[in-house]
């Protein structure tokens, strides 16, 4: 089982998750972050870090999201692990209730 990054993450790209996560499983894309399947150990501590609720079990994943467990598999091969926490996309207030972002992944 791993946890998956959903498009609510896209271009806001907050990075508290990155902080607590004892294996440093996610990965950095230009304007999301995504979870490695074969590292995650779901421990779960990064869901409640999560400002904008893009990180989901995969067993819990809605329906409409079910996409990004295959999105994160992808991108977790080629973007770099991120073990810091940073500084969140300059618009990401402006971006993280907005729905239908995954058209505007960036990989």
């Amino acid at each position: 089982m791993t946890h998956v990054v959903t498009e609510n993450c896209i271009k806001c790209k907050y990075t508290d998750c990155v902080d607590v996560c004892p294996v440093d499983c996610f990965k950095e894309g230009p304007n999301m972050l995504v979870i490695d399947p074969d590292e995650c150990i779901d421990c779960a501590v990064c869901i409640p870090e999560c400002p904008v609720n893009a990180i989901y079990s995969e067993e819990d994943l809605p329906q409409d999201q079910k996409e990004f467990l295959d999105i994160n598999a992808e991108l977790a091969k080629k973007w770099p692990t991120i073990t810091d926490t940073k500084d969140p996309m300059p618009d990401a207030e402006a971006n993280k209730d907005l729905k239908g972002k995954a058209k505007d992944l960036q990989r």
